[in-house]
């Protein structure tokens, strides 16, 4: 293997669920400079087009497709069409996710009260939504015997969050599932198909934003501030610290990494509060 050629990605088709969000365009926006084709999921056209728009703007190439991972019907049409317009699917990178505030306990919601429905909705959407694209993009792999996953794992699958009981049982299960699934296709199909996962620590997105800082002045909330003073680097990670650990997962240069999650944290994981 030729290091310096390692993170050559031409001609490579990526299918990113969750494309529209802020961490995975950014990814994709990295794939793309390395010569890959990003094929942009999300449930929202609006941010899909948005994300692939950008690329395309910068001298990438990259589509936008809708598809909702809770819904196997609409995975494989979206396979379809990846296909149609692209050719094959080399990787799959599962970041479709998210909580919800009817799972996520608080003084005015007491964990008894938690509404069934809002936790299976927020446990079916992290670790289902990754369980079904992975069944249905995963045949093509073993079809061409070859192929790489990296599934969206959290802090929370390694110490739960308070508040996110849903949230943080299925990043957990995200885990066990690439492990599981990583030995699986070496068993049953092709080791020249390799499949892990991220582990990010705290990124400001969309979805956690006004948990961490106030809506009104921008400051820390009391929850902002309990994450800076334990991790480490002092801050929250940005969407640019994820793409480097992202590509080499699923580079040449990681050929021999496998069923493993790379935690990106700034030291979070690694701080006993003391």
């Amino acid at each position: 293997m030729d290091i310096r050629k390692a993170f050559d990605f031409s001609n490579q088709v990526a299918v990113i669920t969750g494309g529209g969000g802020i961490l995975c365009s950014v990814i994709a926006e990295h794939f793309a400079r390395c010569g890959g084709k990003a094929a942009i999921v999300d449930i929202s056209m609006d941010a899909a087009q948005t994300a692939a728009d950008r690329i395309n703007s910068a001298g990438g190439i990259a589509h936008a497709f809708y598809a909702n991972v809770l819904d196997k019907e609409s995975l494989r049409t979206m396979t379809e069409q990846v296909t149609t317009v692209f050719g094959r699917i080399d990787i799959l990178i599962n970041g479709a996710g998210g909580n919800k505030k009817e799972a996520t306990t608080s003084p005015e919601l007491p964990f008894a009260q938690l509404s069934a429905d809002a936790v299976r909705w927020v446990f079916d959407l992290n670790f289902m939504g990754t369980f079904l694209a992975c069944q249905v993009v995963c045949p093509l792999m073993f079809k061409q015997d070859s192929g790489r996953i990296l599934n969206f794992s959290s802090m929370a699958s390694l110490r739960p969050l308070t508040r996110t009981p849903a949230y943080s049982a299925a990043k957990a299960a995200i885990t066990n599932f690439t492990q599981w699934l990583a030995v699986h296709t070496c068993q049953e199909y092709s080791n020249k198909i390799r499949v892990n996962a991220l582990v990010p620590g705290f990124f400001l997105t969309e979805q956690n934003r006004y948990l961490l800082t106030d809506r009104e002045t921008g400051k820390m909330t009391p929850r902002g501030q309990k994450v800076i003073d334990h991790t480490p680097a002092g801050r929250y990670g940005d969407p640019e610290d994820l793409a480097g650990p992202a590509l080499f997962l699923l580079s040449d240069a990681a050929q021999f990494v496998h069923g493993t999650t790379l935690v990106v944290d700034g030291g979070m994981s690694a701080y006993g509060g003391v």
